[in-house]
């Protein structure tokens, strides 16, 4: 059975750092992109940043590119997101999913984590 498990949430200030990490067991990397999605109060859920399965390519959203970055250690079925330079608005419960077909933004992924909660505040 798939199972995505998150984990590297937590409390930081603005202008903070974290790394989110997403363990895929029952599967591989090869066989599923690995989106990041997160969700905050009040607000529709928005994709963050996508790794696809075929080449490891990299897909950011405008607001957050050229602060986090998505990476995916395959030897380990890893897939992290490094948060730099976060802002209040980048506090949500952030979540991984995987998808057999491609990154992207819309659209149905098989199956999803239990979210990781990331919250920025002074």
């Amino acid at each position: 059975q798939v199972q995505l498990v998150e984990s590297g949430g937590g409390l930081v200030q603005p202008g903070g750092s974290l790394r989110l990490t997403c363990v895929l067991s029952g599967a591989t990397l090869d066989d599923y992109a690995i989106a990041w999605f997160r969700l905050a109060p009040g607000k529709e859920r928005e994709a963050v940043s996508c790794v696809s399965r075929s080449d490891g390519s990299e897909y950011y959203q405008d607001f957050v590119r050229g602060r986090f970055t998505i990476s995916r250690d395959k030897a380990k079925n890893t897939v992290y997101l490094q948060m730099n330079s976060l802002k209040f608005e980048d506090t949500a419960t952030y979540y991984c999913a995987a998808s057999s077909i491609k990154c992207m933004w819309l659209g149905t992924y098989d199956f999803w984590g239990q979210g990781t909660q990331v919250t920025v505040s002074s």
